[in-house]
């Protein structure tokens, strides 16, 4: 087995490799053995023709595509594993250059290198400054959305009104005519949410329980079934029941529910809770705001195939959880009338993106020898561990070297993420030139 590298253009690489007449022999035969049931030859039992014969009668070449299929994914793996030098960022674009039985198996594959960078300025960059600080606005905006998400339906011997859940029962005509999906039964309608069309909701409004009442629509000219578009509709409405939400009030009973002391206990941690968010989600902003400027500041050469290989990396990633929630991901391609290949050019801008940061701040991190210690690659092995509910050393027990490198990757460019930030230079808002002094 060998291997030779001749570099190319924009970080690209064409990688010849060359396995011997024996091995080319071997991954024939394993052909033969795996397809030689699907050969019928006259006179012999399916699985039993010899490989000369079939051979004699279907051409000599006949086993050459999976052979070569088996041989460069077994000795393209290995030579890659043994040249790590190489830092390929691609999946391989391969050609088979010669094969022939007796004959040395010659193929090649394109691939990428990992682009070097050049580091800009990364030290004292201005970031700006952003306000973290929690208004008591905003600490009984999110009070009232907890107490609103505690409220409780209770049933009510009134009239409905504005905001209540009404329990009916419809059915809708058009031209005297019911029509196809107008009718419904022991339906809950929330008055006011607009879920229905038209001013559907506002004519129940002044109804009582077991009042029976019309109510007249007209469907907009954009409705998504057509047969239906713009045309008017009556629906016969009976009110079986009205609910009232009740909310609950903000007292000591509410906050020893939520697992408080207090009513000031619990404020205390609606804004402790607000402000994390504020900070988490102001560091994540200053974060991009460093790296995009950083990125515009360095120089790196990033080849395509690294760009459409992390592209078709997040298309899988993102089939997966879809298939997660229990839809097939052919079925999705279906409902939105798109195709794998549309969704990796889609996500190519994102993928450029990340590939950028993920460079620059490896970049950063070797610059500053920034590196992942073991006590936390353990820890990070640990909450691993914990999201897959595994033990954590089961768990590093079936990670190969490769996955504990880019653990410790990972680390190193969070690290360096943190080192942007502490060495950056906050500076105050540009306020809009039509703004006020």
């Amino acid at each position: 087995m060998s291997l030779q590298v001749e570099k190319l253009e924009h970080n690209m690489a064409r990688l010849t490799i060359e396995a011997g007449a024996d091995e080319l022999e071997k991954a024939i035969n394993k052909a033969y053995l795996k397809n030689r049931g699907k050969i019928a030859i006259p006179g012999f039992r399916k699985g039993k023709a010899p490989r000369k014969l079939i051979e004699k009668m279907y051409g000599s070449d006949i086993f050459y595509e999976d052979a070569s299929r088996e041989l460069v994914n077994e000795s393209y793996a290995k030579e890659i594993k043994e040249h790590k030098e190489l830092e390929i960022v691609s999946r391989p674009k391969v050609q088979v250059q010669k094969i022939a039985q007796g004959e040395p198996f010659v193929y090649t594959a394109e691939v990428a290198l990992k682009p070097s960078v050049e580091l800009g300025k990364y030290k004292g960059i201005k970031v700006t400054k952003i306000d973290t600080a929690v208004t008591d606005e905003e600490v009984e905006e999110r009070i009232n959305t907890e107490l609103e998400r505690s409220s409780r339906l209770v049933v009510v011997e009134r009239p409905i009104q504005d905001g209540d859940v009404a329990t009916i029962d419809f059915e809708g005509f058009i031209d005297g005519e019911p029509f196809e999906g107008g009718t419904g039964s022991d339906h809950d309608l929330t008055i006011g949410s607009h879920s229905f069309i038209d001013n559907f909701e506002e004519q129940l409004i002044g109804k009582s329980r077991d009042e029976e009442t019309e109510v007249n629509v007209t469907f907009p000219e954009e409705y998504h079934e057509k047969s239906l578009a713009g045309k008017k509709a009556l629906f016969k409405v009976t009110i079986k029941e009205v609910k009232e939400k009740q909310i609950p009030e903000l007292d000591d009973e509410f906050a020893e529910d939520e697992g408080f002391d207090s009513v000031e206990e619990y404020r205390t941690d609606v804004k402790n809770n607000i402000q994390k968010r504020k900070e988490a989600d102001a560091k994540a902003k200053k974060e991009d705001e460093l790296v995009r400027a950083l990125i515009a500041d360095s120089n790196m050469d990033i080849p395509d195939a690294m760009v459409e290989t992390e592209a078709e990396r997040m298309v899988e990633n993102y089939a997966m959880g879809i298939q997660n929630q229990g839809l097939s991901f052919s079925q999705y391609l279906k409902y939105t009338g798109s195709t794998p290949e549309q969704m990796v050019e889609q996500m190519g801008d994102r993928a450029r993106s990340m590939i950028e940061s993920r460079l620059v701040l490896e970049a950063v991190a070797e610059a500053e020898e920034l590196k992942a210690t073991e006590e936390e690659v353990e820890e990070r092995i640990k909450e691993m561990a914990e999201g897959y509910r595994m033990e954590p050393e089961k768990l590093k027990d079936i990670m190969g070297e490769e996955e504990l490198e880019s653990v410790r990757t990972d680390i190193a460019i969070r690290k360096a993420a943190d080192f942007l930030l502490e060495n950056a230079k906050e500076v105050e808002e540009k306020k809009d030139k039509n703004d006020k002094e």
